[in-house]
């Protein structure tokens, strides 16, 4: 390829991530929030945050684009740029997806720990800041880190905004050369080579967020020699 061709590649990279970034942090404050939602002693809480969940979990993300992009401005008269569109259908219906892991993990965490909380006289929030969360939040990694890597794929989806992405950069080298075989290449290994370091950053992070956490310091263990062929 050209110089001009990969300029235009290198740029799509560059829109993905921070098509990635925006819709990352979005997605991860909806899932924190409607999962602790989930969890709410009130009733009605817990409905609406299921109800959301229950929407945006069983509709598709492309048909999300569509109606963020396309069919909210005819109904309200106003366009949001192709970056935030695809920021806020990918961040909410990956965040539904996300709210699932955080409610999951708050649960799996001991009911003693809760008791031993209300026990102390913590309020609500003081037991999910300083008791759940702290023991939930390393066990949430692993299924936010495949999550992340499925927004990192689904971000291509915004290509049917024209947004110039990396897979919309893509489609304009291949009509440009005649060649898929060559550029597509070049894409799947470039989409690897971004999962990979957002999955060893995401794994380095589980490693720094379970270290110490619930255990106990370790113990020698003295094992004194027999004296006079007996034990004394």
């Amino acid at each position: 390829m050209t110089s001009g061709l990969w300029e235009l590649v290198l740029k799509g990279v560059w829109v993905t991530l921070q098509l990635l970034l925006c819709s990352a942090l979005l997605a991860a404050a909806v899932s924190f929030v409607v999962g602790v939602a989930r969890t709410h002693r009130l009733w009605i809480v817990r409905f609406l945050a299921g109800f959301y969940t229950e929407v945006f979990r069983g509709t598709s993300a492309l048909v999300m684009i569509f109606w963020v992009f396309f069919v909210l401005p005819l109904a309200f008269g106003w366009q949001l740029v192709p970056l935030w569109a695809g920021t806020l259908a990918l961040g909410l219906t990956y965040g539904a997806y996300g709210s699932e892991i955080v409610r999951g993990a708050l649960n799996a965490v001991d009911p003693a720990q809760a008791e031993g909380g209300i026990a102390l006289s913590f309020t609500p929030w003081q037991r999910l800041r300083l008791i759940l969360l702290p023991q939930a939040v390393p066990e949430m990694i692993p299924p936010f880190s495949n999550l992340l890597i499925e927004l990192l794929k689904g971000t291509a989806l915004v290509s049917v905004m024209g947004m110039g992405d990396l897979a919309f950069s893509a489609n304009l080298v291949r009509l440009a050369l005649q060649e898929s075989a060559e550029i597509y290449a070049y894409v799947l290994v470039i989409y690897f080579v971004i999962a990979f370091v957002l999955t060893r950053g995401m794994r380095g992070l589980e490693k720094k967020l379970k270290a110490g956490v619930g255990k106990r310091p370790e113990q020698k263990i003295v094992v004194s020699e027999p004296v006079g062929g007996g034990v004394k």
